[in-house]
């Protein structure tokens, strides 16, 4: 017993990740009495795939250690920041399932920021500088060779703090001084060389309005402000990671008895998309996509537009698991799992797609029939429904063929097929229009084969669905692919994306008259096409615009644990 008790504890140990590990560590220390994590986004864009990870990867790591999980707004950059996107945001994290205390914004700390650049003045460790931005890269100098000592380092603490006072009451133009940490022009570190920690920039901002013409750095800002807020854990991705000396500095010169602690983790990169804000804005101005949620895009309100859950996004960020290698995560997976969240959640529905007109020839004319099909045979708490059949049917232009290849068991003259939970039919004619296009495939039915089964026992090898004519409803659907050319990859050498010309195709279907009420953001599986979803932004009461969220067929394949 002891030594399966012991083996189950050191399987426990094994399963946390490096940052639970971590933080282990700095509890049984005692350096923490309660965990409390953040996500804090620059409101200058929508919130993609990758940040998902961050947001549930904090919320998770505060949820689980009974702590707190703050969102805050990092808007210390007035030149690209806007209302539009705090509200965004915040509609992102709230949908994804992240509960948080806040929000809180960076912008209402300025005063306290500002006193703590006045205590690194007084403290000698920061100082006003006359360097215009061309000259402060000719004094930083490289990865390979030290920085040169500004002009201006030896100022006296009296003149830094009169110029750092005039800066902030609006005495200087944009450019002409900044604020820099003292720490060391020779470090390795090219962060720690004097970095710049105020800028001046007339600039009217989202959340104070004019009150301030000076604003912080972003590296002395982001650690001020999780100090502020009582962080103990700022857990963020690696390219800050060289960063972190310099995030220590700040804390530890600024004099906060408990600093929070930087810990970071490999980004999120998925294969064949569009993340970069700079890119996803020309791709809006330019018209290539209707918007920042358009649904072949991997922005957090795409993905909820195209149809996925937060159920699938969560479960997504978990396969990707936490490490310190980056690494890129195929577009597959996150298609396997909103398939597999959908799967059992959702009614499949009788839809076609690319519709060509089924007449039975020896039907009844005028009689309608009813059958009871189930809402999902995976599912029985979601029941059944009525379905509608007579004479003529819409059928997919895809289930007919003239001259048939070798393995096609669909309909083709001669050939018998199951019209699902319908009757057996065998094909005996078709039309064709001018062009020759089929426009109408004739059958015969064997009324004997009511709900799909012959009373002689025979059997068919192909089973098509179908929408009664008579009270079909059509329907616009929107069929998406990848927005990138897959082959070519993301970008040209100059910067160019390689656009999908076909990433988007637009038809007009039949569907069953219950999804003509279907609301926005309501799901379906139609049958043998694959899921969709009633599109939030183009739908109007009564005539639904439906979405294919992901095709039904996929060649992704989970990992062997």
């Amino acid at each position: 017993m002891a030594n399966e008790e012991t083996s189950k504890t050191e399987r426990e140990v094994v399963s946390r990740n490096f940052i639970e590990q971590e933080i282990d560590k700095d509890l049984k220390e005692g350096k923490y009495e309660e965990v409390v994590t953040r996500f804090p986004p620059e409101p200058n864009g929508y919130l993609h795939i990758g940040h998902a990870k961050s947001i549930l990867l904090n919320y998770g790591i505060a949820k689980e250690y009974g702590g707190r999980f703050n969102m805050r707004f990092d808007d210390t950059n007035p030149t690209k920041e806007k209302g539009e996107f705090v509200d965004a945001i915040k509609r992102d994290v709230e949908w994804l399932g992240a509960k948080f205390d806040g929000p809180y914004f960076a912008s209402n700390y300025f005063e306290k920021m500002y006193e703590a650049a006045v205590k690194l003045i007084r403290d000698g460790k920061a100082y006003v500088s006359d360097l215009n931005a061309e000259e402060m890269r000719e004094y930083r100098g490289t990865l390979t060779e030290p920085g040169k000592d500004d002009p201006n380092r030896d100022r006296s603490i009296e003149e830094n703090l009169d110029l750092f006072e005039r800066m902030k009451n609006g005495e200087f133009e944009d450019g002409s001084k900044v604020l820099r940490a003292k720490i060391d022009m020779k470090s390795a570190n090219i962060n720690m060389r004097d970095p710049i920690i105020y800028r001046i920039a007339h600039l009217h901002h989202q959340n104070t309005g004019d009150k301030w013409c000076i604003y912080p750095m972003y590296d002395f800002a982001h650690p001020l402000e999780d100090a502020f807020e009582g962080i103990t854990h700022s857990i963020c991705t690696l390219e800050f990671e060289d960063h972190r000396p310099l995030y220590n500095w700040v804390v530890e010169n600024v004099g906060f008895a408990h600093p929070p602690r930087q810990i970071e983790f490999a980004k999120l990169y998925l294969t064949n998309v569009v993340t970069g804000k700079r890119y996803i804005k020309k791709l809006v101005e330019d018209g290539v996509v209707d918007g920042w949620d358009d649904p072949r895009l991997v922005s957090i309100a795409a993905l909820r537009r195209r149809g996925y859950t937060p159920e699938s996004i969560q479960k997504f960020v978990e396969l990707g698991g936490i490490s310190k290698a980056n690494s890129s995560t195929d577009y597959a997976m996150l298609e396997f799992c909103i398939r597999d969240d959908l799967k059992t959640k959702v009614s499949r529905m009788y839809a076609v797609v690319d519709p060509v007109k089924l007449v039975i020839d020896n039907y009844p004319e005028g009689q309608v029939e009813e059958f009871d099909v189930p809402n999902n045979p995976e599912n029985e708490e979601l029941g059944s429904r009525k379905v509608t059949f007579s004479r003529e049917l819409w059928i997919e232009r895809e289930d007919f063929m003239e001259e048939p290849p070798k393995k096609y068991f669909r309909l083709f003259p001669g050939n018998e097929v199951r019209l699902m939970q319908a009757y057996f039919v065998k094909c005996v004619g078709y039309e064709k229009d001018e062009n020759g296009k089929v426009t109408t495939v004739h059958v015969t039915y064997d009324p004997e084969s009511r709900g799909g089964n012959s009373p002689d026992g025979r059997k068919v090898k192909g089973t098509i669905h179908w929408v009664n004519a008579s009270d079909a409803r059509q329907v616009e659907m929107r069929l998406y692919e990848n927005l990138i050319d897959e082959e070519k990859g993301v970008y040209n050498e100059d910067g160019s994306m390689n656009i999908n010309p076909d990433s988007l195709k637009v038809v007009q279907g039949y569907v069953e008259p219950a999804l003509a009420e279907a609301k926005a953001y309501e799901s379906f599986q139609f049958v043998r096409n694959g899921f969709f979803v009633a599109d939030c932004k183009l739908s109007r009461p009564g005539q639904p615009v439906f979405g294919r969220v992901v095709s039904l067929k996929s060649s992704f394949k989970l990992p062997r644990a």
